[in-house]
């Protein structure tokens, strides 16, 4: 069992990767259904850095957003070791690896920068045996936002971007175009359609050509070169990983009755899409222990793979933070637990 202390990352005044603090705080309760984690490694995504800045930046509705106590630990996604479990956890054991997206998109008091973390029972899966833990502290959120819009959605919860519940459509012998394709949601997404049977096209810098072609894209669009609102057409489904104001652009590369799913919020074309006949359909990426245990058996396979962009020490997410503010980045940023 651990001691009485840990090494975390506090917020304690939002900002910007310089509020981020290697701090000494108390290790995590385990509470009912709960399990302690001796973590490895942290994925990190966008929610880190809007938690960070107080969701100054996001694109949520502000009665969306969350209202959030500090000092804070970020951080949602984490691969490490069970440390301990509740009494009323039946599931895991002692000394087994584990990952997993904890409470999103609700906030708890035990987060995922830091030594060691609890984690809802439900929201870990056994960590795939053939990969490491840094990728797999790089798949949870990813993997799970690219699977809730293309695959499964996987819970019945009202969905808080729309008042429709989200519904993927089938991908195999469609077009699919997704943006932002290198990145962390995109390069999953050109993985699972591609595995279900699509004709990708995969925008994004045409210094990523070669990376998305080898995870299965039949084609890519260098947007640095070409507006893809000018080239592609007849696209069955656009996924925008990026989302946001511009998001629209896109409906006049998708044939009538098919669908655009943003993944950010600030779409506000819809009378256009109705015109063109375009379904468009968000939904909010939400903890599933289940669905990451099914992503992991194609992890394990070599089927869907987590590409690295960069890593850093737990005690450097400052540095890990301003690698995200520069962009371009290829696959996911990690940061590992001594």
């Amino acid at each position: 069992m651990p001691g009485h202390t840990m090494k975390a990352i506090q917020v304690h005044e939002f900002g910007g990767p310089e509020v981020l603090q290697y701090d000494t705080v108390p290790v995590p309760e385990l509470k009912p259904g709960e399990v302690l984690v001796r973590v490895h490694a942290v994925g990190v995504n966008p929610p880190d850095w809007y938690l960070r800045d107080g969701y100054e930046h996001q694109q949520l509705p502000v009665e969306m957003r969350p209202s959030i106590p500090l000092p804070v630990i970020p951080g949602s996604d984490v691969s490490g070791v069970v440390e301990a479990v509740a009494t009323d956890v039946h599931g895991f054991s002692v000394g087994e690896e584990v990952f997993g997206m904890l409470r999103f998109p609700s906030f708890g008091d035990s987060a995922a920068y830091a030594e060691y973390a609890t984690a809802p029972a439900a929201d870990l899966a056994r960590k795939p045996a053939g990969i490491d833990h840094v990728h797999a502290a790089g798949a949870p959120m990813s993997g799970l936002t690219a699977w809730q819009f293309l695959i499964e959605l996987g819970h019945d919860q009202p969905n808080p971007l729309q008042p429709d519940k989200h519904r993927p459509v089938p991908l195999d012998g469609k077009t699919v175009l997704i943006n932002g394709a290198a990145g962390g949601v995109g390069h999953i997404a050109v993985q699972l359609a591609a595995w279900k049977g699509a004709h990708v096209i995969a925008v994004a810098s045409g210094k990523h050509e070669s990376f998305l072609r080898d995870l299965g894209a039949d084609e890519v669009i260098d947007y640095t070169q070409d507006r893809p609102e000018d080239v592609a057409r007849d696209v069955d489904l656009v996924l925008d990983s990026l989302g946001g104001p511009t998001t629209g652009r896109f409906l006049a590369t998708i044939k009538r009755g098919g669908a655009l799913f943003p993944v950010f919020p600030g779409f506000s074309d819809a009378n256009e899409a109705a015109e063109r006949g375009v379904t468009v359909s968000m939904t909010q990426v939400r903890s599933d222990g289940s669905e990451l245990q099914e992503l992991g058996r194609l992890l394990d396979a070599g089927t869907v793979r987590v590409a690295i962009d960069s890593t850093f020490a737990l005690k450097d997410a400052r540095r890990a933070h301003e690698r995200a503010a520069h962009g371009h980045i290829q696959g996911k940023i990690v940061l590992v637990v001594a």
